[in-house]
């Protein structure tokens, strides 16, 4: 049995990203679980998905199964999140490192 691999767009957070959100933010999080994992898997797209194949895409489903908005106008963004470092390679896809931790509506 042969087995199809399966790839995956990691939005991963600069240390920064953190600094932004509200004091007690992150402490709120790692005490509502189901919360954490929603955020967490919205910062996750199956496929993989070069910079150069994301400044042609206008929106990407997230594995939480919510949308996020591609502009590349200026850069990449993704949300409210610049792309600080694309193209990661990983052995399932792809890393992304953004500056701001995005929050699913």
């Amino acid at each position: 049995m042969r087995l199809t691999p399966v790839y995956y767009v990691i939005l991963r957070l600069e240390s920064v990203a953190f600094a932004k959100l509200p004091k007690g933010t992150v402490d709120s999080l790692l005490k509502d679980i189901p919360k954490l994992k929603k955020i967490l898997t919205y910062h996750v797209v199956s496929g993989k998905v070069l910079a150069a194949d994301v400044v042609k895409l206008k929106s990407a489903t997230t594995v939480e199964g919510s949308d996020v908005k591609i502009d590349a106008s200026h850069g990449v963004k993704i949300n409210n999140a610049t792309v600080a470092t694309p193209d990661i390679a990983a052995d399932n896809g792809v890393i992304h490192v953004i500056d701001t931790v995005l929050i699913p509506a």
